[in-house]
C-alpha cells in the first residue's frame, strides 16, 4: 500500500506534465499501471479471475 503522503502528493497538480505519476485506485502501487482500466497489473489480474471487469476473461487453448 502506498504512503498517505504519496496518495497525497498525486491529487496534486504537478508543475510539469510529464511529473504525473498515475496510481492504481485499489493498492496505490504505480508501476505495472494499465491506464484503459486504471488499476495495476496485479489487481487487475485479480479482479479479472473473480470476474469482477466486464468484458475480460483468462484465455485457454
Amino acid at each position: 500500500m502506498a504512503k498517505v503522503s504519496q496518495e497525497a502528493k498525486v491529487k496534486q497538480k504537478p508543475k510539469f506534465s510529464s511529473r504525473l505519476v498515475r496510481r492504481c485506485f485499489k493498492c496505490g502501487r504505480r508501476h505495472g499501471f494499465m491506464r484503459a482500466f486504471g488499476i495495476c497489473r496485479i489487481c487487475f489480474r485479480e479482479l479479472a479471475n473473480k470476474g469482477e471487469i466486464p468484458g475480460i476473461k483468462k484465455s485457454s487453448w
